[in-house]
């Protein structure tokens, strides 16, 4: 009898789950899939501002490297100066030779003038001719046209004065190579150097377009506060994910805004310029400048050339060109790159065969 009521009991289904308890496993199912999906969400976002950081290294490696070889390029530069400098020292020194030595000649010319006992139209003649061969020198030395210019006007005054008939053919011909000279427009060095100078001290006040463009950058936007709202006014797990969620995309927007500005820039370079390289960049500039100032006092006009374009096109590149400054410097760079040029000096031949002739009795 135990038995049968045992096996009655057996045989009676158990009563079913209470709804509360189902209710309860499908929020927590819920809640897990909400988790899973956030985790995931969470992973990506780890995984993307891993690769963002990677680029960013790798970028900053390589502005470390441009860096150093910019360095040690204007130490190189610098260096170079240095030797020119040295080397026009000694042109100068060889210059001053010469026309100590010119001088001497000169002397000796007058002297032996003086020694001879010649009539004194020969005088007048040899005179002239030894001044004009002389200042012919002292201008291919100088690289000017004045001592020659100089010496055939003194030559045209004592003739005039002398009056001999037989020496006008000598006055015709001082009087077209006095033409000729004056003619000839010869660079002022003295001037152009001075121009290069200024420029030179003007380079540390040019604004740089980085300097210029990092001023001109817009404030990051404010960040949005109403997941925060949301997440302390919400009354329960699933409104403060919802209000969460909304919000994630605004924070992420907000985020880009202040670390990312697109504008349009002609030299994208330009705005890549660390301090220390825009240090470097006006220290190559004056270089530039320095090197064709050298490069004027030899009268090396295609080096000047060279370096003053190289200036000019990091004037226009690494520079506000929408600054007065800057276009101030450009346009005094270009007079003194147009001014520059190479220019024969001319020799009064015609002159010298004039004094022949005279000298020779035809």
């Amino acid at each position: 009898m135990n038995q049968a009521a045992s096996t009655d009991a057996a045989a009676v289904p158990p009563p079913p789950a209470a709804p509360v308890t189902s209710r309860r496993l499908a929020t927590r199912d819920w809640a897990l899939i909400v988790a899973c999906a956030v985790a995931v969400g969470a992973l990506g976002v780890g995984w993307s501002t891993q690769q963002r950081l990677r680029v960013l290294e790798k970028e900053l490696i390589k502005r470390q490297d441009d860096s150093q070889g910019e360095s040690a390029q204007a130490l190189l530069l610098a260096k170079q100066a240095q030797d020119a400098s040295r080397e026009a020292g000694a042109r100068v020194a060889l210059l001053d030779a010469r026309v100590s030595e010119a001088a001497l000649q000169r002397t000796q010319i007058e002297d032996l003038i003086q020694s001879l006992s010649r009539s004194r139209d020969e005088n007048v003649v040899a005179d002239v001719d030894a001044a004009l061969r002389v200042a012919l020198q002292q201008s291919t030395i100088t690289g000017s046209t004045e001592p020659l210019l100089h010496a055939l006007q003194q030559a045209d005054e004592r003739l005039q004065r002398y009056n001999q008939p037989r020496l006008e053919r000598v006055r015709r011909a001082l009087a077209r190579d006095l033409d000729r000279v004056k003619a000839v427009g010869v660079s002022d060095l003295s001037t152009l150097t001075l121009k290069l100078d200024e420029l030179v001290r003007l380079v540390d006040e040019l604004p740089l377009l980085a300097a210029t463009e990092s001023r001109r950058a817009p404030a990051a936007a404010p960040r949005s506060a109403s997941a925060s709202e949301a997440g302390a006014s919400a009354a329960s797990w699933n409104d403060h994910l919802s209000a969460w969620w909304d919000a994630w995309p605004a924070r992420a927007w907000d985020e880009v805004r202040s670390l990312v500005r697109v504008a349009r820039v002609q030299q994208p370079e330009a705005l890549l310029l660390a301090p220390e390289q825009m240090y470097f960049l006006r220290e190559n500039l004056k270089l530039r400048l320095l090197n064709a100032r050298l490069a004027l006092l030899s009268r090396q006009y295609a080096t000047a050339q060279s370096d003053m374009r190289d200036a000019q096109g990091a004037l226009e590149r690494y520079f506000d060109p929408g600054s007065r400054r800057v276009q101030v410097a450009s346009d005094l760079l270009k007079q003194v790159a147009g001014q520059t040029k190479q220019v024969s000096l001319p020799r009064p031949d015609e002159t010298l065969a004039a004094l022949a002739a005279a000298a020779a009795g035809r």
